[in-house]
């Protein structure tokens, strides 16, 4: 169904249909009687939406309604078949939730059993949605429902993102440009810088990345879906290397796009402190680990061929000196979700102007 046109003062509602559904492209048209009241046009509308999808080969479909034995009953073309739409909208609308911003989640638990049924439920739900003037649909698909996602693209679904175990969809419903979120654009690594009191950098030989093969570098890695930074800096740390350490601050980070699946990139190098000596590597991903002298690891060709390596040892040897000031984290909370959140700032107080971490 790709557009519906209703006026509530009028005795008719006109439903444009596709050509798949129908054998002749036409206009399919529902005749409401003059006693019914708005509501009851709009919830019959929605039913109709639904009848004509299943009787392709009807242009018209009359609705009434009469009392039957005490109970009252959807009259359509002749038939008494039906109860009123009103008192059996679930059997015919998908269960979502209406969101902040005027749209709907359909809730992924409570979808049909078939692709069939889906199919239809979702045509008859588009179209409801559209009457009461929605905008964005959410539609979250499990991996074990996933032969429902051709009948979502093919009435007009966009993919957003997937995980593991799902596929979510979206469907701006607005005539002009989607207004929608789009999906995650970066990826978050993090670096660790560690120096023992002997200034010996704590460096790392990866296994599998061949463009750095025989090359020493810093423990790196991503973080993980709801990890702090600085818990990601010291954690990847940990488990090439098993050296425990304590984060001190933020010494820079590095911003690039069109990286991996041409996403944008976010790598934040860390100083961190080493609370334990003793390398433990990790045989599935790292080489070799060591504690390499600093004036050695700096003279390495890939440190002083790269500007942005070559910076940023220049950076994290300044703080070293007392001459940069990175940043640190700090729990804060905010009125405007009431959430307590990191915020990475310098602090240079008067008594602590060289930036010297205790």
């Amino acid at each position: 169904m790709q557009k519906a046109m209703l006026d509530m003062s009028s005795d008719m509602v006109f439903l444009r249909k596709t050509c798949s559904r129908l054998q002749i492209c036409n206009l399919a048209s529902i005749r409401f009687f003059p006693r019914m009241s708005s509501r009851q046009r709009r919830d019959i509308s929605v039913k109709s939406s639904y009848l004509i999808a299943k009787t392709p080969n009807e242009n018209t479909i009359a609705l009434t309604s009469k009392n039957i034995w005490g109970k009252e009953k959807l009259v359509i073309n002749g038939s008494y078949s039906a109860y009123p739409w009103i008192s059996s909208r679930e059997s015919y609308m998908l269960d979502a939730d209406e969101d902040e911003y005027g749209g709907v989640i359909v809730r992924p638990e409570c979808l049909p059993q078939t692709a069939d049924a889906f199919a239809t439920i979702l045509q008859s739900s588009l179209f409801h949605w559209k009457l009461q003037g929605k905008k964005g649909v959410w539609l979250r698909l499990p991996l074990d429902q996933a032969e429902f996602v051709p009948v979502a693209v093919k009435e007009g679904f966009k993919y957003h993102h997937a995980e593991q175990t799902y596929l979510m969809l979206t469907y701006w419903i607005p005539e002009g440009p989607c207004m929608l979120p789009a999906n995650a654009s970066h990826q978050v690594g993090v670096g660790g810088f560690v120096l023992n009191h002997r200034n010996e950098v704590l460096v790392v030989q990866e296994k599998h990345h061949y463009s750095f093969e025989d090359v020493w570098k810093l423990p790196t890695g991503f973080i993980l879906e709801n990890e702090e930074i600085f818990n990601g800096a010291v954690r990847e740390v940990k488990e090439e290397t098993g050296i425990d350490t304590e984060f001190l601050e933020v010494i820079a980070f590095r911003h690039v796009h069109h990286v991996a699946f041409e996403k944008s990139d976010l790598f934040f190098i860390c100083m961190l402190k080493p609370l334990s000596t003793q390398i433990v590597v990790d045989e599935l991903e790292i080489q070799a680990a060591k504690w390499m002298p600093l004036a050695e690891f700096v003279k390495q060709p890939c440190i002083q061929d790269d500007n942005m390596f070559k910076k940023i040892i220049d950076i994290c040897i300044a703080r070293l000196g007392k001459c940069y000031c990175g940043l640190t984290a700090h729990q804060v909370i905010s009125k405007f979700d009431s959430r307590s959140s990191t915020l990475y700032y310098n602090v240079v107080e008067p008594e602590d102007y060289s930036c010297q971490v205790s």
